[in-house]
């Protein structure tokens, strides 16, 4: 505004108008608005570029987030499978080891009724009420259904599925009200589903779920179920036994492999 007054003088002392000097003016002021927008423009440039760049920044920050979060939910993953691994094999270890102190007992009760026949045949004669002849002759052996489970278990872990499929059948037959038949009918199906025999594993399967419903064995059972229609093709049915699986029995062992393997199907479980 300071340049405006000396112009204005000149042009008064060149004689202009009035109307001149209003137009000049005018003019004066539209530059400057316009100075002042170029300044403003100039301003908001340097605004966008600052905003970008922190964006840019930012962008970048959550990239490395982002690939820190996957490696640490690929880790996790690993630990889980670990874990899955390690609890199948403590559960093995397990079952050998029950396996082991039947076959412990077994022999214990081997020993105390050969140390029975021992002692009574060294009594001399006449000191006891029954005659030698009958304390001599040894009582028959009565087969031990414990002992034939866990030798039908132990085919099972050797691969020997038929002889396995014979001994729990067996075990079965003789031994009807035993808590163990559900689980002898089970490792049947698992005897079945390890020589591929799909179908009639589903048969053994569905027996431990329909008749002992309240077995130990009924998830563990589902399972095998919905892998035994997944072998044979038939994923719709797979998918529907996998997901009752995890609806009836969360928190279970085998509600987490059922889960495992309905998100290698590509199936939503939440």
């Amino acid at each position: 505004m300071k340049r405006v007054a000396p112009l204005v003088v000149l042009i008064a002392a060149a004689c202009a108008t009035p109307s001149d000097v209003q137009k000049l003016q005018s003019q004066i002021h539209e530059l400057q608005d316009q100075l002042a927008q170029v300044r403003k423009t100039a301003s908001s440039k340097e605004e966008v570029q600052s905003v970008n760049q922190r964006i840019a920044e930012e962008t970048q920050t959550l990239l490395k987030s982002n690939a820190t979060l996957v490696a640490k939910v690929d880790a996790i993953e690993d630990k889980i499978n670990n874990a899955q691994g390690s609890v199948e094999q403590t559960n093995y270890r397990v079952d050998r080891v029950v396996q082991q102190l039947t076959q412990v007992q077994h022999d214990v009760d081997d020993l105390k009724a050969a140390a029975a026949r021992a002692a009574a045949a060294a009594q001399p004669p006449g000191s006891g009420t029954m005659p030698m002849a009958e304390v001599n002759v040894a009582p028959p052996a009565t087969e031990d259904p414990m002992q034939t489970y866990q030798n039908a278990y132990g085919d099972y872990q050797k691969g020997n599925y038929d002889l396995a499929i014979a001994g729990f059948q067996d075990f079965a037959a003789k031994n009807p009200g035993s808590d163990l038949v559900p689980n002898a009918i089970y490792w049947i199906g698992e005897s079945l589903f390890s020589q591929k025999k799909f179908q009639e594993a589903i048969a053994q399967f569905d027996s431990v779920v329909t008749n002992y419903p309240k077995s130990d064995k009924v998830a563990a059972a589902l399972l095998k179920k919905g892998y035994s229609y997944l072998a044979l093709g038939e994923r719709a049915k797979g998918i529907v036994q996998l997901q009752y699986v995890v609806h009836e029995h969360p928190g279970s062992h085998e509600a987490a492999l059922a889960t495992q393997r309905l998100k290698q199907l590509g199936v939503d479980t939440k």
